[in-house]
């Protein structure tokens, strides 16, 4: 079998140097029956290797689950880039920051909250080691020297830059030997001198994560590393969006030219990311140095290959810059245009009409946050009975992430996270309140890491406790079922929600598509049952991916989730995605 480990100067191939040449490429945020080609794609685009983080949390939504199946399967996954005739790096964490939810952690692992995160805590180890058993089971055989196409396996990520336990790192190590993982470990920091201190672990290769200026963080890390293959394991060619910012895009040219330093330097590499995908479902994070920054469905991160999976002009100028090194394989053929097509909406079905439809009342004496309900759902309402007179103030410990009152099943206003607003007038203290809490996606990276959901510190109007609380925990990993028989129920303008809304469409055969959200307000879309994410009327995401494998030929369906309101109720397919546009 062959046999792969770190020389003096090189990565060694059953003792021959051998250049990682590598591309991230998230399992979970690709369709799996879009699995084979995307890695197919970054092997034509001159790459040898493919590595990919694992969620936790995914694979873990509840401490009695590990589920390997369909768009988990990391086995099936790591055994079809053997198949294409590439190597493997696995990154399980347990943190993997990612711009996914919580950073991979699981929100039940912090319901305790004593439980310590990303350090030497018994109860956070505890899990860990348990965790790590599981996802080894899946790599450990396919490992290169057992025949499969691992050849590195990273500890932690990125640990320099949150903190310093090096117990913790070695507890992680000793975890990962006993699993039975033997191919080099690796750890990843950036070249800043106390984040690589901070970071490295005594006997553990340590690589660079970096996407400009390359030269000189080599060199940075060349001195805190003076043998060894020299490797960007995270070479950034892009950036992550956030609601309510701007696209992020660089150069072609700045890439390409960073990437030719790179290999002119004798370097491996692991462009972050050869293709980003999508985060499907709500499985998108969040950003929080001071402002709650929630980050959009789309990750396409201006990466070579789109979030389609299109090779575009950065994934050609990649190719040419690693031929000059290498030898590429023929350039994939062009994808089809994705068709276009418009259907209407209907079939209204608001949440205060039937609000038993959509799930079951709870009662809880004080506010619960979502954390401490059942699944720490993503949507729930909350409602109790005011009586105060006149006018009144309703008042919260702090909103995580967004909170839209009712009073009697009528709009008063919506409390922002991101605005650190906790009180809103009320018009009346008398009637029915409704709160409808959205959890818009955990804090991936930093000290917020952990925090539970939801309305936080109770609530208060005019500065008295209220408690007597119903509580209705809204599942969102499929549609509510709230339709009890096929009428179909036109719409004929705009429409205020909290509502469901479905449509049907028609196509001769599966095909990508993108799903133009202009016109819609806020809110979550499901095809057939697959949910696309969220959408949101600010910028700079405009169009939903929905993935090929998940239409059908024939008839498809379509339900939206309008949390807001909706001005133009027509689904529109567009043939292009539609990121940092604003315009119709």
């Amino acid at each position: 079998m062959p046999e792969f480990r770190i020389g003096e100067q090189d990565f060694l191939l059953d003792g021959q140097p051998f250049r990682v040449l590598s591309g991230a490429l998230h399992y979970f945020r690709v369709h799996p029956e879009q699995w084979a080609d995307r890695i197919d794609k970054a092997r034509r685009m001159g790459l040898n290797t493919i590595e990919t983080y694992v969620p936790w949390n995914a694979h873990a939504p509840t401490p009695t689950e590990f589920d390997l199946t369909g768009g988990l399967d990391l086995g099936r996954f790591l055994r079809l880039v053997a198949e294409a005739g590439m190597y493997a790096i696995v990154r399980p964490g347990p943190y993997i920051c990612a711009e996914w939810d919580n950073g991979g952690l699981p929100a039940w692992l912090f319901r305790d909250p004593e439980t310590g995160i990303r350090r030497s805590e018994h109860r956070y180890l505890t899990a860990v080691r348990e965790y790590l058993r599981r996802v080894h089971e899946v790599i450990a055989p396919l490992q290169v020297h057992r025949g499969g196409p691992v050849i590195l396996v990273q500890i932690e990520n990125e640990y320099g830059a949150y903190g310093s336990d090096k117990a913790y790192l070695q507890t992680l190590v000793d975890y990962t030997s006993d699993a039975g993982i033997t191919v080099p470990l690796t750890t990843v920091d950036q070249p800043i001198d106390e984040m690589m201190v901070a970071g490295r672990i005594d006997g553990v290769h340590m690589t660079g994560s970096f996407g400009s200026r390359c030269a000189e963080r080599l060199a940075t890390l060349r001195r805190h590393q003076p043998t060894g293959p020299l490797m960007c394991s995270e070479f950034w060619v892009g950036w992550f969006d956030h609601w309510g910012a701007h696209h992020h895009t660089t150069p072609v040219e700045d890439s390409a030219a960073e990437l030719d330093t790179l290999l002119a330097a004798g370097a491996s590499v692991n462009i972050y990311l050869v293709h980003g995908g999508t985060n499907f479902g709500l499985t998108s994070g969040a950003s929080d140095k001071g402002v709650y920054q929630p980050t959009v469905t789309s990750y396409d991160y201006d990466a070579p290959l789109d979030e389609a999976g299109r090779p575009t002009a950065k994934y050609h100028a990649f190719r040419e810059v690693i031929a000059k090194y290498h030898p590429v394989p023929d350039a994939p053929p062009p994808a089809p245009p994705a068709p276009s097509l418009t259907t209407p909406l209907g079939d209204p079905v608001r949440l205060f009409d039937n609000p038993e439809a959509w799930g079951s009342w709870q009662h809880h004496h004080t506010l619960p946050r979502l954390d401490d309900l059942d699944g720490a759902p993503r949507l729930a309402l909350l409602r109790t009975r005011i009586d105060a007179p006149g006018a009144a103030v309703l008042g919260f410990g702090e909103v995580r992430d967004r909170a839209s009152v009712f009073l009697d099943d009528q709009p008063v206003g919506t409390l922002l996270r991101e605005h650190h607003q906790r009180v809103l007038g009320l018009g009346s203290g008398t009637g029915s309140l409704s709160v409808l809490i959205e959890d818009q996606g955990r804090v991936n990276y930093g000290p917020r890491i952990g925090e539970p959901k939801g309305l936080i510190g109770g609530a208060t109007l005019n500065g008295v406790p209220l408690t007597g609380w119903d509580v209705l925990p809204i599942d969102l990993s499929c549609p509510p079922p709230v339709w009890p028989d096929e009428q179909r129920t036109p719409l004929t303008g705009p429409v205020a929600g909290p509502v469901l809304l479905r449509a049907g469409f028609s196509l001769p055969e599966p095909a990508d598509l993108h799903l133009d959200t202009q016109g819609w307000g806020k809110g979550v879309v499901w095809v057939n049952g697959f949910c696309l994410g969220r959408y949101w009327s600010r910028t700079p995401q405009r169009t939903l991916y929905l993935p090929g494998p998940v239409v059908r030929a024939g008839e498809n369906e379509v339900v939206v989730l309008e949390l807001d309101a909706m001005g133009e109720p027509v689904v529109h397919f567009v043939p292009e995605p539609l990121l940092g546009h604003t315009e119709a």
